[in-house]
């Protein structure tokens, strides 16, 4: 019998890995996750920013940074500068760094699902590339024709039930994005 309890898990990888990546997208309220994808060089090297500093949400508008090292408030507020993909503008104080959280427009918000939506794509890309490894170990193994069959049923389904979970998720983020 054919296996599929490998390309299970690769796809819950890819799952995860969709979901994550959703949390870093923008949506009009404040939440630590949005800084995630963010490096600052500290120390000479380029470091994640929940490394070198403490993010806490405030409030629904406002993120407080509080890095380790105070020497490294600099760095940390260029690195947030420079991803023009969150286009947030860091305020700090010599002690810590305040983001404010700036209300969405409708412009930002269709230009933040349309960023969303190429990270849906390329998670289903992964699946169906999944999908297609799959399939050609399964041509090379030695089954009967109906097992092949049903082994091909068992692959395409399970590429369904993860690529509607993916559009599931991206719905209910763009709710979220859209609500005000």
């Amino acid at each position: 019998m054919f296996d599929i309890n490998d390309d299970r898990k690769k796809m819950e990888a890819v799952v995860d890995r969709f979901l994550d990546e959703m949390k870093k997208v923008r949506t009009g309220r404040a939440h630590p996750d949005m800084l995630a994808g963010i490096k600052a060089e500290v120390y000479g090297q380029m470091m994640p920013l929940n490394q070198v500093a403490n993010i806490v949400a405030s409030d629904a508008t406002l993120l407080v940074i509080t890095p380790f090292d105070p020497n490294s408030i600099e760095a940390i507020s260029t690195a947030i500068r420079a991803d023009q993909a969150l286009g947030l503008n860091p305020a700090d104080d010599g002690h810590v760094i305040r983001v404010p959280i700036p209300p969405l427009t409708e412009e930002r918000r269709r230009e933040i699902i349309k960023n969303a939506s190429s990270k849906v794509e390329n998670a289903k890309v992964a699946i169906r590339n999944i999908r297609e490894d799959a399939r050609k170990n399964l041509k090379t193994a030695e089954l009967p024709e109906d097992a092949k069959k049903r082994a091909e049923k068992e692959i395409d389904d399970l590429t369904r039930e993860f690529t509607d979970k993916i559009d599931t998720e991206f719905k209910n983020k763009e709710q979220e994005i859209l609500t005000i």
